[in-house]
């Protein structure tokens, strides 16, 4: 039986190879065809390497973009230490507190009859306004909150306190709200917000470091910008009569406001006319105020000169 499969199985071997031999031989291409195969084939053969070389273009690219990201990436990784090493984190959970009375120069219309005609006169007044500030964990949110409710703005000057006073304490206050709570005791139409920036500024340095202990009999007023200079403010005599009238025996101003403008009337003929003049007359803020008002004046710079007088 095994004699027998092996002799089918030799047989059929012969049997296809025979075949393949006589019968699956490839055809020989015609000259025409054989030439267009070239043709085609050498010009996948250009394609490819045109190809390639774009393909090494793109990845000397590739390579370049990389080298560059790579740069960045040590640039703001540097940035980021150094900003960590400048700056220390608000430490979790810190909360501060701290609260001064502020002069500010408050407006309100009075109304009179004259005849048949109502007038308005606008009447400017000085007023103490409770100014207070909390510190708690948060978002890095800065809050205003006044009370009652008053057109004022003090958000920009609220932003730029907290800016100047972190830097001051180098913390970031990147986790942490700083609320600000501005209070009077009747609704205030319009008060000069920005003069409030130096004293805000100091509440939240204060309130930052719970050491930190402000000196209520003194008061200031100035706006503030981000390199922490104390910048000029009108209503200087309003203001210190407020202060005075509250309690307060010093008032801080900023060096710009070191001088006073009066002016005088003057009356000239000049043929048949009369001209009426206004000449400005300086006077020395701190002499009138001190003698006319009966508080003591230091005049400031910088936020390091608030907190050396106010601490």
């Amino acid at each position: 039986m095994v004699k027998k499969i092996l002799t089918f199985l030799l047989i059929l071997s012969l049997a296809l190879n025979a075949y393949f031999v006589w019968f699956a031989q490839p055809q020989p291409l015609g000259a025409g065809e054989s030439a267009e195969q070239i043709r085609e084939m050498q010009a996948r053969i250009n394609s490819l390497e045109e190809e390639n070389e774009a393909l090494k273009v793109q990845v000397l690219l590739n390579n370049q973009s990389l080298q560059s990201y790579a740069s960045q990436i040590e640039f703001y990784r540097n940035r980021v230490v150094e900003l960590e090493t400048t700056f220390q984190a608000c430490p979790v959970g810190q909360e501060g507190f701290a609260t001064l009375q502020a002069p500010a120069v408050v407006q309100r219309i009075e109304e009179g009859e004259n005849g048949p005609f109502v007038s308005e006169t606008v009447i400017e007044e000085g007023a103490l306004i409770d100014v207070s500030v909390e510190v708690r964990p948060g978002k890095g949110r800065v809050l205003v909150q006044t009370t009652p409710l008053m057109g004022v703005v003090f958000q920009d000057a609220a932003n730029t306190a907290v800016f100047v006073a972190q830097d001051q304490a180098n913390m970031s206050l990147t986790g942490t709200d700083t609320i600000f709570s501005i209070m009077a005791e009747e609704p205030i139409p319009a008060v000069d917000g920005p003069s409030a920036g130096a004293l805000m500024t100091l509440l939240t340095i204060a309130a930052l470091d719970n050491n930190t202990k402000l000196n209520d009999s003194v008061t200031l007023t100035g706006t503030i910008d981000s390199e922490g200079n104390v910048g000029p403010i009108s209503g200087v005599i309003e203001k210190s009569e407020a202060a005075k009238a509250g309690g307060k025996t010093l008032i801080l101003l900023p060096r710009e406001n070191d001088q006073l403008v009066s002016y005088t009337y003057v009356q000239r003929d000049a043929g048949p006319f009369t001209i009426v003049e206004r000449k400005p007359e300086f006077i020395d803020t701190e002499e009138f105020i001190e003698e006319n008002v009966g508080i003591d004046v230091e005049f400031v710079d910088t936020i390091e000169d608030v907190v050396r007088y106010a601490v």
